[in-house]
């Protein structure tokens, strides 16, 4: 990987974060006892966000999730695709950017993740979508807990109408969400903690919703309150069987954890690096 193109890139987000810090710190302020969440329209330049998308990975070179959970391509092995893709995507982890956007959300202890544990790539095509879910409280060592979800939209007019769009439940999932539509060039930052619900409703159109996307880690928690646990699913709030079936899926994956303190086999979604 180019290191200076990166930190080409990597100065362009800073810059426009920077620009806008005043009123991001203020958003997230806003939102920070339900689910502290900002993002950023116009990221980076129009020309450079498209060829994003036009060098996404097809979903045959992905992997697909599909359940009742969730339907959507992903990947972390990005050397298997164009290398700006991963340019872009580590841009996001440069020292300066973390620091900023830990000043941004008032978090003292912030850590990129390099191995893209649950991060790196996702595609969502026609039907896919993301049911109501917690994100699994730490990284894969469980040494440190996830406490920011960096997502970058990379898909030209993607407009209200194609779904594919981010939930966020700050009442939890049986109530009405918060929609931050995944529109082309924009950054979503969200927190993740015990309470923050969130999900991607169906796409409705013939179409990709392309996203790059990161987490971030700290030695603490964003609430006194949280404790360990595994991604939690839900259904939506008309689908009370879901529920009920997704409430013991992850009942049964809480247990298995008590027991095998780092599961029964490593999360398969991690960039894995040649030596």
């Amino acid at each position: 990987m180019d290191s200076s193109i990166s930190k080409d890139i990597s100065e362009l987000i800073f810059n426009k974060i920077k620009e806008k810090q005043v009123e991001l710190k203020a958003s997230y302020k806003a939102s920070k006892g339900q689910i502290g969440h900002f993002f950023i329209d116009d990221l980076l330049p129009e020309d450079l966000a498209k060829q994003c998308f036009d060098l996404f990975p097809n979903t045959s070179e992905m992997r697909c999730l599909k359940s009742i959970r969730e339907y959507k391509y992903v990947s972390a092995q990005m050397d298997k695709h164009n290398e700006l893709l991963e340019q872009v995507l580590y841009a996001f982890q440069d020292s300066k950017i973390v620091s900023l956007i830990g000043e941004i959300c008032n978090i003292d202890s912030l850590y990129a993740d390099n191995s893209l544990y649950a991060g790196g790539l996702s595609q969502m095509a026609q039907d896919n979508f993301l049911n109501p879910h917690l994100d699994n409280s730490h990284d894969a060592e469980r040494e440190r807990w996830r406490v920011l979800n960096l997502l970058y939209y990379v898909t030209p007019n993607w407009n209200t109408d194609n779904g594919g769009h981010l939930e966020l439940w700050p009442n939890g999932p049986k109530k009405e969400p918060i929609v931050i539509e995944s529109k082309f060039n924009r950054l979503a930052v969200m927190a993740t903690h015990d309470k923050s619900w969130h999900s991607v409703n169906q796409v409705k159109v013939n179409k990709s919703r392309c996203c790059i996307s990161n987490y971030y880690f700290s030695d603490e928690p964003l609430k006194a309150s949280d404790k360990f646990h595994v991604t939690k699913f839900r259904g939506r709030p008309e689908d009370t069987f879901t529920n009920i079936i997704l409430d013991l899926d992850a009942s049964l994956r809480m247990l298995v954890r008590k027991v095998f303190k780092k599961g029964i086999r490593k999360n398969p979604h991690v960039y894995k690096k040649e030596d």
